[in-house]
């Protein structure tokens, strides 16, 4: 089966791109929250800071920034790394986007009162 092209273009948000590390990123198991970004001031084609999340797109490559705070009993590397495995899955497969890098900001690590 062939694909039919049809003239024209897709556009993604940034937004969008934001919107799918976030949401693959606090899948992990490990990952108890997304943090502000320290500072939290976008340049150009920066943005998502009050979201945990940071993307720079430079021709037609995406990389990611994520602040994280991790769980108290989890191996952090291991959680870090499927982060990025799965975040990068995710803009490839929904999106298409070439994924540049995706580093991980591990912002605080979370234990539970009590």
């Amino acid at each position: 089966m062939t694909e039919e092209t049809t003239p024209g273009t897709t556009t993604v948000s940034p937004d969008v791109l934001i919107a799918i590390a976030r949401l693959e990123a606090l899948k992990v198991p490990g990952v108890h929250q997304l943090a502000p970004i320290p500072g939290g001031v976008n340049r150009l084609f920066r943005k998502g800071a009050n979201e945990g999340v940071q993307i720079e797109i430079s021709d037609g490559v995406v990389d990611v920034d994520l602040y994280v705070v991790l769980e108290n009993n989890v191996n952090l590397r291991r959680v870090s790394r499927e982060i990025q495995k799965v975040v990068a899955r995710a803009i490839t497969d929904m999106v298409g986007m070439t994924v540049g890098r995706i580093d991980i900001h591990i912002e605080d690590i979370y234990y539970p009162k009590g």
